[in-house]
């Protein structure tokens, strides 16, 4: 397609963006990636534009945004869904979620979920005691839940239940089958019962990265024998009655439907059989798993989910009534630890390129007597200059081309091992080689079912980007677990996109780098980009990001936080910046592996001097030195944008 024939709708779906970013993210008249917080109806803004803005107030790049009417919005959809399903089939209870507090630890995300939670008593799910003191502190509203998850120890488990004379309404999940008599312990002690729950090991399979965390090997929950067991023993402490929550968890990011209607099949009958077994219940936590359609394919694939928000809620709500009313049981009051699908719209992280790496492109001039592997390399360019531009050209002829620069190349190199080709013939060899694959590439742009071998010429001739960030940082689980997150250029969306490529980060670290794009369903190793400009600022925008990508970042390198905004909307189309976390200096990394910046200043200090007297560094050059260091200290791990 012509250059002149392009434009912003055609970006979009080359992107995805229509089919990932609906209803939050569009391209505007500018060809610039523009967020409506609020969603379709609702003011815009242009992400390029508030970049620029931000920066000017020095904060820089890479900047991590959160918009915290995003996170409201899809609260707010979460709730609407299990209304809606709740009022569709005469549903006789309600919905109360909790958040869990593992897909996002930052204190201002959680307290924002928890204040325009509070309409619908929005609860927190706690799974390590620390988290545990996040919650207790938080949770004001004596109606919201606090689910206790995770490995528990006597402290954990006595702050749970002192929590309750607190005014908390805290349950404790019992995981494991150890846990029972610590709680019976300490309820002894205390002189408070607890509310009490028991988290389900169910035979029901997942799929996809979670698929093994399931099952009779899964890490946590009990077995059928356990639970069991775990009702007699809490039946002669009497504590049978505070039984009132059964909770599974089938994995994250479940996304086949399927998987889902089965685990609820298996956990209402468990449900109804505890109620039957004596226990008052009154709670069905179907934990977490609620996915996010990363590529908008709306498949059962890695990247998607073949269901939506309302098909979840509606067969949640189905088939758990459809047990309990067959059983004359009174329906429970259900919870849900949707994390990701709450958290991950509402954050986009925004970097620059610094630069882009690429093959040479232009075509050395002929010498005098070139070696005869030169010479070879020259005709084979010929011959494929020659070619004829028709419709049904001979793909056999360009084939055979390709293979014959490979092996002239092969053989330049086998020569300059053996002392036969100069180092300069050596990058002539190169250079020809790389340019018969430009033209062979560039001739068939637009054919299809071409020979594997041509094929990766795309792969060939590919661009590597290079990032301003860190990929163990920011987007750890692009490398941990191959998770696919959308990316895009936020700009130059009008222009066709020229280029192949994958993006390098700044780490030293060979898996520093993201080479896997969403492709509606399936994975390419290549993203479509523009020709890089190094007089002007080239953006990407990494979407979807928000759940667990803060928390399991890591220091490689000593890459630290990125600057973090929270933008809110008001009217008119302006926003006002809610919060500024300023991200990670180098001092801050440095005392966080056990480095003191000031002895470190002090011993450089004291370096200087030593060279001062041997001669080796005048004072003018010493004082210079001790400014970038201390300037540095105060600095961004990150490499300096135009305003720093």
């Amino acid at each position: 397609m012509a250059d002149s024939q392009w434009n912003a709708e055609k970006s979009s779906e080359l992107y995805g963006l229509g089919r990932w970013g609906s209803p939050y993210f569009f391209i505007n008249i500018l060809g610039h990636v523009s967020v409506r917080p609020r969603g379709r109806q609702g003011e815009c803004i242009d992400l390029v534009k508030l970049v620029n803005e931000l920066q000017d107030r020095n904060l820089n790049l890479p900047l991590l945004i959160r918009f915290d009417n995003i996170l409201e919005s899809q609260l707010e959809s979460l709730h609407t869904a299990f209304k809606r399903a709740i009022t569709r089939y005469n549903y006789n209870g309600r919905y109360q979620g909790v958040f869990p507090v593992k897909c996002n630890q930052q204190r201002h995300v959680v307290e924002k979920l928890i204040c325009c939670g509070r309409r619908w008593n929005f609860g927190l799910e706690a799974g390590s005691k620390a988290e545990l003191l996040i919650a207790l502190s938080l949770i004001e509203n004596r109606d919201a839940l606090l689910i206790c998850n995770g490995y528990k120890d006597r402290r954990y488990i006595e702050t749970a239940i002192l929590a309750k004379r607190l005014g908390r309404r805290s349950i404790i999940v019992i995981e494991q089958i150890g846990e029972v008599q610590h709680i019976i312990d300490a309820s002894n002690q205390l002189g408070t019962k607890p509310l009490i729950g028991i988290r389900a090991r169910l035979s029901s399979r997942s799929t996809g990265r979670w698929r093994n965390s399931v099952g009779e090997k899964a890490k946590f929950g009990l077995s059928v024998p356990e639970i069991l067991s775990t009702l007699k023993i809490l039946k002669d402490a009497n504590l049978l009655e505070e039984l009132r929550l059964l909770h599974f968890h089938i994995g994250s990011q479940i996304n086949d439907i399927a998987i889902v209607k089965n685990a609820l099949q298996e956990i209402s009958r468990i449900y109804v059989e505890l109620h039957k077994l004596g226990a008052p219940m009154g709670y069905l936590n179907v934990g977490g798993g609620l996915g996010v359609d990363y590529d908008g394919s709306k498949t059962a694939t890695v990247a998607s989910t073949n269901y939506s928000l309302q098909n979840y809620a509606n067969d949640v709500v189905a088939t758990i009534k459809e047990e309990c009313d067959s059983q004359l049981v009174d329906v429970p009051t259900l919870i849900s630890e949707s994390g990701r699908a709450i958290a991950s719209h509402f954050s986009v992280l925004i970097f620059n390129i610094l630069r882009v790496g690429n093959l040479p492109e232009a075509i050395p001039s002929e010498g005098e007597n070139e070696p005869l592997v030169i010479h070879n390399l020259r005709n084979t360019l010929r011959d494929i200059q020659i070619l004829p531009y028709e419709t049904d050209f001979n793909i056999n002829k360009l084939q055979e081309a390709w293979n014959d620069a490979l092996k002239f190349k092969d053989d330049a190199l086998d020569a300059f091992r053996l002392g036969y080709l100069s180092l300069t013939d050596r990058s002539l060899s190169e250079q020809l080689t790389w340019a018969c694959a430009r033209l062979i590439h560039e001739r068939l742009s637009t054919k299809n079912d071409l020979p594997k071998d041509l094929q990766d010429l795309s792969s060939v001739l590919s661009n590597s980007y290079y990032a301003n960030l860190s990929i163990f940082r920011s987007a750890p689980d692009t490398w941990a677990i191959q998770q696919l997150f959308p990316l895009m250029p936020l700009q130059r969306l009008q222009e066709k996109p020229s280029e192949l490529g994958h993006f390098v980060d700044l780490t030293c670290d060979s898996d520093g780098q993201i080479n896997r794009f969403i492709s509606n369903g399936q994975s390419k190793p290549l993203l479509e980009l523009h020709k890089f400009n190094p007089n002007e600022p080239y953006l990407i925008g990494m979407f979807l990001g928000g759940a667990y990508q803060e928390a399991m970042g890591n220091l490689h390198n000593l890459f630290g936080t990125t600057d973090v905004i929270h933008i809110r909307m008001i009217s008119g189309n302006n926003y006002q910046i809610s919060h500024v976390i300023k991200g990670d200096t180098n001092a801050d990394v440095l005392q966080a592996m056990g480095h003191d910046p000031e002895q470190l200043i002090e011993r450089l200090r004291i370096a200087s001097e030593q060279s001062i007297r041997d001669n080796k560094l005048d004072i003018l050059s010493a004082q210079r030195l001790m400014n970038h260091l201390a300037s540095s200290m105060r600095q961004s791990t990150y490499l300096e944008s135009k305003n720093s």
